[in-house]
């Protein structure tokens, strides 16, 4: 699984940690606060944080985070 997410273009890994928090804010517009709107939002957003605290792990970042020193000469 962690090879799908180093093949994705940082575009793509936005899409894919933004998308279910928006669809959950999105969902909970439209039905209001319930325990399943409630649960929905919270995975969403664990699932958003988890993205971003791992983001740098990932192959092209790390190499991303490496040139960064030259790229700032």
């Amino acid at each position: 699984m962690g090879n799908l997410f180093d093949t994705l273009s940082p575009h793509a890994r936005v899409v894919t940690a933004v998308l279910p928090f928006v669809f959950a804010i999105i969902v909970r517009c439209m039905f209001g606060r319930s325990r399943v709107t409630g649960w929905l939002v919270t995975v969403a957003t664990m699932w958003f944080a988890v993205n971003v605290l791992v983001a740098p792990y990932s192959a092209r970042m790390r190499q991303d985070l490496r040139n960064l020193p030259t790229l700032l000469r």
